[in-house]
């Protein structure tokens, strides 16, 4: 959801208006530098402008003023050179150092719409058995998991028959099925304790959509967004000997890297918090969910 005031662009008034300082705000100190520079240098040689601002080493200031104003420059310049460019491609392997720089804030979230989540849930189990640890400043944790819907018959995954046909097996999904119930018991458990236990509130949960997994979204604190796509036409045996399976290979996944500040990624980024809101609000709650309801 876009933050209240935004513009038409997906701008916030706040980011506007630090874009709108950082633009101004070199001007205005080299306008005064260059200011203070010629009044000291005026007052050297004009008798009633020295008498009026009561100075005697004009010139001496006048040239410091000078030296202050080409080291602004150069910091500058080098500041600029010298900035970590923002990467915009990285590997699914990279994902702990988003996922720990999401917990730097007091609210967590993080959102995934994938295959298993299986890359993302390492990260988080071992983030999360920290922070039972030492909850820091955080303290509120929302992790939501859309996978695709293993209940239903599928094209992919799939086992791969005659002419490489996609052919839906039933106990391949539910081999998937059991791994995502048993990555969203493993965070369920730990986020109860640190609910108990801390002030920090923890809540995980997978939930289902229809369809295969072509995409892989991680959304961290609705402000940064990595995206990139599976390979549907991966494969794997679960024995050497054993029929081959259409299996796409999340850990290999490339991710681009959107991020906010300017006017291209903001929207892009507004974009997919809103599309996996309306993916989550239509997704269904698994089986081993609805058995524990009833």
């Amino acid at each position: 959801m876009p933050e209240r005031g935004s513009g038409p662009t997906g701008d916030s008034v706040a980011q506007r208006l630090r874009r709108t300082q950082e633009r101004f705000e070199p001007l205005v100190t080299r306008v005064i530098l260059g200011g203070i520079f010629v009044t000291g240098l005026v007052a050297q040689f004009v008798k009633p402008v020295g008498d009026a601002i009561q100075g005697k080493a004009y010139l001496g200031g006048a040239l410091l003023s000078l030296v202050g104003y080409v080291l602004y420059d150069a910091v500058k310049e080098l500041s600029t050179s010298t900035r970590q460019p923002v990467r915009a491609l990285v590997g699914s392997s990279e994902l702990g150092g988003f996922v720990s720089e999401a917990f730097k804030a007091r609210k967590v979230e993080i959102s995934f719409l994938g295959y298993t989540g299986e890359t993302l849930y390492n990260e988080l189990y071992h983030r999360l058995r920290a922070l039972s640890d030492a909850p820091g400043q955080v303290r509120d944790v929302t992790v939501r998991m859309l996978v695709p819907d293993f209940e239903q018959p599928m094209t992919v995954p799939a086992r791969v028959g005659p002419d490489g046909q996609h052919v839906d097996d039933p106990a391949f999904r539910a081999r998937l099925l059991q791994r995502c119930e048993e990555y969203e018991g493993a965070l369920s458990d730990i986020a109860d304790q640190i609910s108990r236990t801390t002030r920090t509130e923890v809540r995980c949960e997978y939930r289902f959509y229809p369809g295969i997994p072509g995409q892989k979204v991680c959304i961290f604190n609705r402000v940064q967004v990595l995206h990139g796509f599976y390979d549907l036409s991966a494969r794997m045996r679960l024995q050497r000997t054993g029929p081959e399976y259409y299996d796409p290979k999340g850990y290999t996944t490339d991710l681009n890297v959107c991020s906010p500040g300017t006017a291209a990624t903001d929207p892009v980024v507004t974009m997919w918090n809103k599309h996996f809101d309306d993916l989550w609000a239509l997704a269904s709650v698994p089986s081993w969910r609805r058995s524990a309801a009833a």
